[in-house]
């Protein structure tokens, strides 16, 4: 079976809402806490070309468990 990059995309987008589901599911679990501790990245991009004008705004939590789910749905990829 030949191994599409597209599908490799969906596992790996299907392990990070694997992860973010489990981490507000346990997320008032206090012995595991370290595990359900979000980093936040922002970028703010915009330009105006007077043609064109754009004003992004992204942010980007990770914590350990969406990471570990993320490298689970890789795994599972490799093995299917």
């Amino acid at each position: 079976m030949k191994k599409s990059n597209l599908a490799l995309v969906l596992f790996i987008v299907l392990g990070l809402v694997t992860g973010l589901i489990l981490t507000e599911l346990l997320a008032d679990v206090k012995g595991i806490s370290f595990l359900t501790k979000s980093a936040q990245m922002t970028w703010h991009p915009k330009a105006d070309f007077h043609v064109l004008k754009y004003d992004i705004d992204m942010t980007i939590r990770l914590n350990q468990l969406c990471i570990a789910s993320m490298a689970a749905a890789f795994w599972i990829y490799r093995k299917v």
